[in-house]
């Protein structure tokens, strides 16, 4: 897989699912979905999988362009949310960050990202 894998080899398609899980939304649009799992993945197969996967196991439900994530737990920005200090670019916007947080999930780390990003991919803005 060409470059799709973080550095720590987490397996994509389970960090997209628990990314999945952890929305706090209670609906998105798709293209509003496929900004969240772009952080982990631009390949259309791979987004596609994830969200096919994520509609199997019933994480989510997809009717007409929309997403309603079936919430199990919301992630917990005290125990689940770590921030690190350094020089990253931000997973999700690209924009140059000092403070990078970054979701500890069961299938790995997944980040940096800006505390704007953060808040806009788990849902909290």
């Amino acid at each position: 897989m060409s470059g799709e894998r973080d550095a720590d080899d987490s397996d994509p398609v389970e960090l997209g699912l628990q990314l999945l899980e952890r929305l706090e939304h209670a609906e998105l649009s798709l293209a509003e979905v496929i900004d969240r799992l772009e952080t982990i993945t631009t390949d259309p197969a791979l987004t596609r999988e994830i969200l096919d996967t994520a509609e199997t196991r019933g994480i989510i439900e997809r009717e007409d362009g929309v997403v309603r994530p079936n919430r199990s737990s919301f992630l917990s920005f005290e125990a689940e949310v770590v921030t690190k200090e350094g020089e990253f670019t931000c997973k999700r916007c690209g924009a140059s960050i000092s403070t990078g947080y970054f979701m500890q999930l069961d299938a790995g780390e997944h980040g940096p990202f800006g505390s704007s990003c953060i808040r806009k991919v788990t849902g909290r803005e």
